[in-house]
């Protein structure tokens, strides 16, 4: 199927937060309760509608496991947008943000789109982390924040595609160079030049995937 942009995502965080569980909801629209770890990389991909424009996402879902942070580090380049996953029940994957941040900070694009997820959101009583720390620790450094559940499926389709149309925003703003791969954007065969309302140079990117 054609499509006028591609976006390359990359998907962060701690061991067992539930990082394939989203990639598995948004793609496929199921939930798988027991999953084996990521060893490296996963990849999905799915198009969605911005502006009355397809575009599709490749989306690598990475490994967790502190082994494997140099395979995610490589995965950083390249990537238009990131979804960083903590998981609402387990305080340990919130206090560890700081260091995934600074790791996707230095290793990737100034201008990726990162967006917060407080995963698990449907295990209310079990909760060591509140909305309201998330919401001041995005807003503290600038990230698009959003609580999640895998399993019930509320607000995977929203993180996702909000994620997008930040990134697309930015194309129209002419913050990318779509011309450059590095950026995680590559135009499509449906891309009509007169229809972007780009500024500066046409959009390109490279592909992407993955998933964890």
């Amino acid at each position: 199927m054609s499509y006028a942009y591609l976006f390359k995502y990359i998907i962060i965080g701690d061991t067992g937060v539930g990082k394939s569980c989203l990639l598995l909801q948004f793609t496929d629209k199921r939930f798988q309760p027991v999953h084996d770890l990521t060893i490296g990389v996963e990849f999905g991909a799915r198009m969605i509608t911005i502006d009355n424009k397809q575009i599709k996402l490749q989306i690598w879902d990475t490994a967790g496991q502190e082994a494997f942070r140099s395979i995610t580090r490589s995965y950083y380049r390249g990537a238009a947008g990131a979804l960083l996953v903590y998981d609402i029940t387990r305080r340990e994957t919130f206090n560890h943000l700081t260091q995934w941040l600074e790791d996707a900070r230095q290793h990737s694009n100034s201008n990726m789109v990162i967006m917060l997820i407080g995963n698990k959101s449907d295990l209310e009583s079990r909760r060591e982390v509140k909305r309201e720390e998330g919401e001041a620790f995005a807003r503290e450094h600038g990230l698009v924040f959003m609580e999640t559940s895998a399993k019930t499926a509320a607000n995977v389709e929203e993180a996702f595609i909000n994620t997008a149309r930040e990134i697309y925003e930015k194309i129209q703003e002419g913050v990318f160079d779509v011309h450059n791969e590095a950026n995680g954007i590559k135009i499509g065969p449906q891309h009509s030049p007169s229809g972007g309302g780009l500024t500066g140079p046409s959009p390109a990117g490279r592909e992407g995937g993955g998933c964890c």
